[in-house]
């Protein structure tokens, strides 16, 4: 079994462990109709991570993961830590060769696929030196050179490895969202996944607690409630894809009681048809991360759906997070929270020095919870660091905001979307917000377009509610009614749905290049 040196305050390999042998008859994982006891659960890990270390993999080695949701996927994660590795769960969202580039800058000595995937690693997977051999894995099918999980681990014995492990080693690598160009392999050591997991004892993710986890699994916001989940002893229900009914259904059939999910998520439920048909009073907690939740599905949320609701901000690499405890702070919904004791923040001005409260800035953070950095990447891992005048580490983040007087952050843009029209600043959020108030829309982006006369110039594109006949004149000018001068909307697009990532994200740049290219 993996141990940590200089000890870490939860040690995920070891919790797994301990729950396989105390509760081996107890739910670990449910996927569609298929049930796996942690009993079970924990046998298959250790095998996995025998398997692994048959194959050659050492300390530190990478698990490359580019799959569909599955109980082996989870597996598969859980043996590569169990051994000493570090898994690398990629997203097949990224275009062109971005997953062979992924692949090859993470070092990657073995590579999992499912069926749905081997397609996008068909044409170079053979050519990878760097993988061990017998490291192809088909986590769902098995053909040459793919090597069928079950098979493999099959004969493995079922003692979990004795593996040391130190707090700095890595746990996994997390390749930055987008769709295109070379994303940024995010490496989180050991102690830094140890805070996320105390941080899911805190939030009651236990032996009792049941999430049910709908964003995929190469995701960090899936990952920060499913891994607390299982170290906790809990039960973990996966969806292979999100979809608002099927959630209220496994919901109420598996009496759920956490959920992490993203605002457009909560946009979806909430207005389901049969959201209020559906028994929700199992759920103790929701969590909301990714972009900030309006005003409005919060209050909706906190009217109808059962349980506390948090929004949590926070960056992937970590260093910054912020907690709003919704109920508890009904007037503060136009944030999103405040730090926890151990995070500190400051607000920096463009010459990178710290502002006073009610200041806008880019905003910056530490914590006990950072990553070691960009992999192989100390250029772009630069690029993201601030020291104060101690000589204390920050990570800035590329967002724009204020701290109020009692210390809660309101969120403006981030840095890069930011328009400057005029020469001043214009904040896409303030602009959103505005549409947002308006009786027929339902979602609504701002990006900046070149203008001749300001440099650049505000659009907004919004998404109409059913039945709505507001035309886009009509909202531009309603909109421009409301903002301040060097604010207003040059026109506004009504379209029937926004570019989003994986989760929920809206996908700016797209919105960006459509113009620059309708405007050449």
């Amino acid at each position: 079994m993996a141990s940590v040196a200089d000890s870490i305050p939860v040690d995920f390999a070891a919790c797994l462990a301990r729950h396989g042998r105390e509760r081996p008859r107890h739910t670990a994982l449910i996927l569609d109709d298929r049930r796996l006891s942690w009993g079970d659960l924990s046998r298959r890990v250790a095998q996995t991570a025998n398997a692994l270390q048959d194959l050659g993999l050492q300390r530190g080695d990478k698990v490359a993961m580019l799959a569909a949701t599955s109980i082996e996927y989870v597996t598969l994660f859980a043996g590569t830590v169990v051994a000493g590795g570090c898994a690398v769960p990629l997203s097949g969202m990224v275009q062109g060769d971005a997953i062979e580039r992924m692949i090859r800058d993470c070092d990657a000595r073995v590579l999992a696929v499912s069926e749905s995937t081997r397609g996008q690693v068909a044409a170079f997977a053979e050519g990878l030196e760097q993988i061990l051999p017998g490291g192809f894995i088909g986590l769902d099918f098995a053909r040459d050179p793919w090597r069928g999980f079950d098979a493999w681990i099959a004969d493995r014995p079922t003692d979990w490895p004795q593996v040391e492990v130190r707090p700095s080693d890595p746990f996994d690598l997390i390749y930055s969202s987008g769709t295109t160009g070379m994303p940024k392999g995010i490496e989180h050591p050991h102690a830094m996944r140890s805070r996320h997991l105390v941080l899911g004892e805190q939030l009651g993710m236990d032996g009792d607690a049941v999430t049910l986890s709908s964003t995929p699994l190469y995701s960090n916001t899936t990952l920060v409630a499913l891994l607390p989940t299982l170290a906790g002893g809990g039960t973990v229900v996966l969806m292979k894809k999100f979809d608002a009914g099927e959630f209220l259904d496994l919901a109420e059939k598996h009496r759920v009681t956490h959920a992490m999910l993203v605002p457009v998520q909560y946009q979806r439920i909430l207005a389901h048809p049969d959201f209020d048909r559906h028994d929700l009073s199992s759920f103790r907690l929701k969590l909301s991360t990714s972009a900030p939740l309006r005003r409005s599905v919060i209050e909706d949320a906190n009217r109808r759906w059962p349980g506390e609701l948090i929004e949590i901000y926070g960056l992937t690499e970590g260093g910054v997070a912020t907690f709003l405890d919704t109920r508890q702070f009904p007037d503060k919904l136009d944030t999103v929270g405040r730090p926890p004791d151990n995070v500190e923040l400051v607000i920096l001005d463009e010459q990178g020095r710290p502002v006073p409260p009610g200041e806008i800035g880019e905003v910056a953070g530490r914590s006990e919870a950072m990553m070691t950095g960009y992999y192989k990447r100390p250029d772009k891992t630069g690029e993201l660091l601030w020291y104060d005048g101690q000589g204390r580490l920050f990570f800035r983040t590329g967002d724009m905001g204020r701290l109020d007087e009692d210390g809660f952050l309101q969120l403006l843009d981030r840095k890069k979307d930011m328009i400057i029209s005029g020469g001043f600043n214009v904040y896409a959020t303030d602009l959103e917000q505005v549409l947002l108030r308006h009786p027929d829309v339902t979602d609504a982006a701002v990006v900046g377009v070149p203008s001749e006369q300001w440099g650049e110039t505000p659009v907004g594109i919004v998404v109409l509610r059913e039945g709505a006949r507001a035309s886009a004149d009509d909202l531009r000018e309603w909109a421009n009614a409301r903002l301040g001068k060097t604010q207003r909307l040059n026109a506004v697009q009504i379209r029937d749905s926004l570019p989003r990532s994986t989760i929920g994200k809206v996908l700016k740049r797209e919105l960006r290049e459509e113009f620059m290219a309708a405007s050449s």
